[in-house]
C-alpha cells in the first residue's frame, strides 16, 4: 500500500470511527451525562442557599468530574474527525513530498497511528487516571507531531530542489 493510500484510507477510516463514536455518544449518553452535570451543579446551589457548605462541596466535586468526562467524551470524536481530515487533505498533497518512497510510508503510518492513538488515549483518561491513558495521549500526539515535521521537511526540500 502506498503513502497516500495508507493517509487516504486511514482518514476516512477515522472519520467514520469519528462520526460512529459522536453518534452512539448523542445517543445513548450524551443526555445522561448532561443530566447528572445539570443535576450537579442545581445541587451544588441548593446546598450553598441552605448553608450546607459540605453538600454544596460534595455537589460541586461531582460537577467537576462529570464534566471533566463529558468534556474528554466530546473531544474525542472531535479529534479524530480533525486528524481524519488532516490525512486526507496530506493524501491530496503528498505527491509533493520529496522524499524517498519508504520514508514517506514511515510518515504516512506513524501519522495514522498517532491520529488513532491521541484521542484514544484522550478517552482512556475517563476510565482511568493513571499513567497509561496519559502515556498512550502523549505518544500519539508525539507520533503526529514527528510525521508532520518530516513531512514539512520533505515539503521544504522540493521547494529547495
Amino acid at each position: 500500500m502506498s503513502a497516500r493510500q495508507v493517509l487516504l484510507l486511514g482518514g476516512i477510516s477515522l472519520a467514520i470511527l469519528g462520526m460512529s463514536y459522536g453518534l452512539w455518544y448523542a445517543v445513548f449518553a450524551e443526555h445522561q451525562a448532561l443530566d447528572g452535570i445539570g443535576h450537579s451543579l442545581s445541587s451544588s446551589f441548593q446546598g450553598a442557599a441552605e448553608r450546607n457548605s459540605a453538600a454544596a462541596e460534595n455537589s460541586l466535586l461531582s460537577y467537576r468530574q462529570a464534566k471533566y468526562v463529558y468534556d474528554r467524551q466530546v473531544d474525542v470524536h472531535g479529534h479524530w474527525i480533525g486528524l481524519a481530515m488532516l490525512l486526507i487533505v496530506l493524501a491530496i498533497g503528498f505527491d509533493h513530498v520529496d522524499l524517498q518512497e519508504k520514508i514517506k510510508q514511515l510518515l504516512a503510518w506513524a501519522l495514522l497511528i498517532g491520529s488513532a492513538l491521541f484521542p484514544l488515549g484522550v478517552l482512556m483518561q475517563t476510565w482511568s487516571h493513571g499513567p497509561l491513558p496519559r502515556a498512550v495521549a502523549i505518544l500519539g500526539s508525539g507520533l503526529v507531531i514527528t510525521a508532520l515535521a518530516g513531512m514539512v521537511l520533505g515539503l521544504m526540500r522540493r521547494q529547495n530542489a
